[in-house]
């Protein structure tokens, strides 16, 4: 088997820095839009935070 195959596959979290929720690559945001596995970079510019409305850049990366 390639080794590539053995690894597994890292998912990140990115919080909205106005109401703190959580999207999480991994599970998406199905209900809006976005399945399980949605990476950041292909989450759509103009997408919204389902909790509070802003905007995608009102988001950073959760690095704990």
């Amino acid at each position: 088997m390639s080794p590539l195959l053995d690894t597994p596959i890292e998912f990140k979290s990115w919080i909205c820095l106005i109401c703190g929720w959580i999207y999480n690559e991994a599970e998406g945001a199905p209900n809006d839009g976005l399945p399980p596995g949605t990476r950041w970079a292909d989450v759509p510019t103009d997408w919204r935070c389902p909790e509070c409305d802003v905007s995608k850049d009102d988001f950073v990366l959760s690095e704990f």
